[in-house]
């Protein structure tokens, strides 16, 4: 399916692959993603995938929006450029209070016991669809049905940093303290965002996640760990 190109102002293009949440489309997206950062344009200035799309930042002055989408269908029409190879991670995760501040709220409107929902959540495989909203606030896919809550219909307060939240069918960890109208249901000692790494960003999108419960004890072992630099989530590359 050809996508769309869809003008994003006078000096960004959205090459738009579908409408849907899903793993198929964003291999596209990241695709194109990685073919285009393997030899940048002259004039391309920063590319940004999402769910399903790829955002292009270019200078009109140097790059013509037609020569733009002339550029991209050729990549396109080339064979398959594959992004680096996906790694599985696996992240610490406390849901016992006081970090998991909304699970008890969330399982009871899914009919489900506090137990249960950490059972569920922490039983699914994510994949990291992409960056936004704030830096290193992470959109996970996968989050099965029985606890794909819908979010809040009013903001709640702000919750910590490196909290894991559920809300609209989607699961996220954010990694700055802000209001949110999804549901807190626990808090991971790994820094997903740190700018003073050669990486700021630790996983990258395309990857897959899997949480792993600890206990209050735990985290703080760990927490202090990370705090002082170290990586302490597990990887896995294929």
């Amino acid at each position: 399916m050809r996508p769309r190109f869809l003008d994003a102002g006078e000096a960004a293009l959205v090459v738009e692959f579908g409408t849907e949440v899903d793993p198929a489309i964003s291999d596209r997206v990241l695709a194109l993603d990685a073919a285009l950062a393997a030899a940048t344009p002259e004039g391309v200035r920063e590319l940004v995938p999402t769910y399903r799309s790829l955002m292009i930042h270019y200078d009109p002055l140097r790059l013509g929006r037609d020569a733009l989408v002339a550029l991209v269908e050729e990549r396109l029409a080339a064979p398959v450029a594959h992004a680096r190879a996906a790694s599985l991670w696996t992240l610490p995760c406390c849901y016992d209070e006081p970090y998991g501040e909304d699970l008890a709220e969330m399982a009871a409107i899914m009919g489900l016991s506090a137990a249960e929902a950490v059972a569920i959540h922490a039983g699914a495989t994510y994949r990291a669809y992409m960056y936004g909203f704030a830096p290193g606030f992470t959109y996970l896919g996968g989050l099965p049905e029985e606890i794909a809550i819908s979010r809040r219909t009013k903001p709640r307060p702000p919750h910590d940093t490196k909290v894991v939240l559920v809300g609209g069918g989607l699961s996220a960890i954010a990694t700055f303290s802000m209001p949110t109208g999804w549901y807190v249901v626990g808090r991971t000692p790994e820094r997903l965002y740190a700018p003073e790494r050669p990486s700021a960003f630790l996983i990258e999108p395309g990857d897959s996640l899997r949480f792993e419960p600890i206990d209050v004890a735990t985290f703080a072992r760990l927490d202090a760990r990370a705090e002082s630099g170290e990586v302490i989530a597990l990887r896995q590359t294929a």
